[in-house]
């Protein structure tokens, strides 16, 4: 069953490892080419992250660097990997193609420069996240002690998504800005979280939060990573599956999703350790779900909510 995964960091492993890593097969990327093609991952999304302790002059500079490694490594080198500009593109992939969009994990890069903004818009960043755990100019992040929301900078990012039909990323924002992006965005999504009533961590989402983004047309991704799944001991399968099994409680069957956090990530979940095993979950939910329902999971629920196509 084909997948759409809304998260993962190679960008970032590309960078940092200054492009000594091959995206086609270097073992020491869990989201390689070589194991999203074994993985029936139809679409990887690609973030932009950049590390909160780098100089603030330097940031666009970085982020403009991990968009050449998307350009010239991951896209440049793999004619079967193509480039998701377009909403309808995803409609356009042939068999043997993946589909590979690139997404903003926080806005530090741009500073209070708007133009930044839109320069990452035509290079092909088709969802935005505000924040990564720290704060910056627009927002404060799961990790802020200070808990604010949106500034005003925030509020004027938003709407831009909203304008240029581009998501609005919740996953890190601090609850208050969690709550900002519901209110004010046309296109939210959760691209990587899970639900912290099963699991008490910032970076999850309360079932009040959840419940909210269902009913506002919004996605929510259940990430890979341990400790956003089980709050001691190694995380299973069943485990992520129960976080699926809590969303559709909320009333969300139809606007849950996947995003790994491959390469981003140190723990594993046992028998998900990278792209190559996604299958192994789709197998467990077919045991639970309906083929339709999981096939939603997977990507279709997505599609359906895609901005300008769905809603």
């Amino acid at each position: 069953m084909n997948i759409i995964d809304l998260h993962c960091d190679v960008l970032w492993r590309l960078w940092e490892t200054k492009g000594m890593l091959r995206f086609a097969d270097a073992p020491e990327l869990q989201a390689n080419k070589a194991r999203l093609h074994q993985g029936q991952v139809k679409v990887q999304c690609f973030a932009i992250f950049i590390e909160p302790e780098l100089p603030s002059d330097q940031k666009f500079q970085v982020a403009l660097e991990q968009i050449d490694y998307f350009y010239q490594e991951v896209l440049g080198k793999n004619p079967d990997m193509v480039h998701i500009k377009d909403w309808s593109d995803f409609d356009r992939l042939k068999i043997g193609q993946i589909g590979a969009m690139l997404t903003l994990e926080g806005v530090d890069a741009i500073g209070n420069d708007l133009a930044k903004l839109h320069i990452l818009y035509q290079l092909g960043v088709r969802s935005v996240g505000l924040t990564w755990n720290n704060a910056n100019l627009a927002a404060d992040g799961a990790g802020e002690p200070r808990g604010g929301g949106l500034t005003l900078l925030g509020k004027e990012i938003v709407s831009l998504n909203n304008q240029h039909q581009i998501f609005t990323d919740v996953s890190h924002l601090s609850d208050k800005g969690i709550w900002d992006v519901i209110e004010l965005a046309q296109y939210p999504i959760a691209s990587h979280s899970n639900a912290r009533t099963l699991c008490n961590h910032p970076r999850n989402l309360t079932d009040e939060q959840a419940t909210a983004m269902f009913k506002k047309g919004g996605l929510i991704h259940v990430v890979y990573n341990p400790p956003f799944i089980k709050e001691t001991g190694e995380a299973t399968i069943t485990d992520l599956v129960k976080h699926i099994d809590h969303f559709c409680s909320l009333g969300g069957v139809k606007q849950i999703g996947l995003g790994s956090d491959f390469d981003g990530i140190t723990s594993l979940v046992v028998d998900l350790e990278d792209a190559s095993k996604q299958q192994n979950l789709i197998n467990e939910l077919l045991k639970h779900y309906s083929e339709d329902e999981v096939r939603g999971f997977a990507g279709q629920n997505f599609l359906d909510h895609r901005p300008g196509i769905g809603k």
